[in-house]
């Protein structure tokens, strides 16, 4: 359970790490379109575990590696907007976030079963529940 504290911090370095993979770091990266979905902040504020979700990308794995390869820039670029309302600039740790994927691939198996109709009289006995 994270502090208000560690909440308003995670917001915080989500909007701006939002921001700067939006319009300053985009080049970067080519055609992909990465959001920050999470961030996840220690309780000392010292590191921030930060969740992608990268679209347009032939693969997302090898855009999560150029975007670590730019910790050191994304971060100097993050501390430029946040240094005058924070004592400390976290390290940035980048993971790539499957939610969405994961909800697709639970929604095709959803799709895939075959669930026969209920009878109206299935298994229930009217002397056993009466009205």
């Amino acid at each position: 359970m994270e502090s208000k504290r560690q909440q308003k911090f995670s917001r915080l370095i989500q909007r701006e790490l939002a921001d700067i993979f939006q319009r300053e770091v985009q080049h970067l990266f080519g055609n992909a379109y990465i959001t920050v979905s999470v961030v996840r902040v220690s309780p000392d504020l010292g590191l921030a575990r930060v969740y992608l979700s990268i679209m347009m990308a032939q693969n997302n794995e090898a855009v999560l590696l150029e975007v670590r390869m730019n910790t050191k820039t994304i971060r100097h670029l993050l501390a430029q907007r946040i240094k005058n309302q924070v004592r400390v600039i976290p390290e940035l740790n980048f993971y790539l976030d499957d939610s969405a994927a994961y909800a697709a691939q639970m929604d095709e198996i959803f799709n895939k079963l075959d669930i026969p109709p209920a009878d109206e009289n299935d298994g229930v006995d009217d002397e056993t529940y009466p009205n």
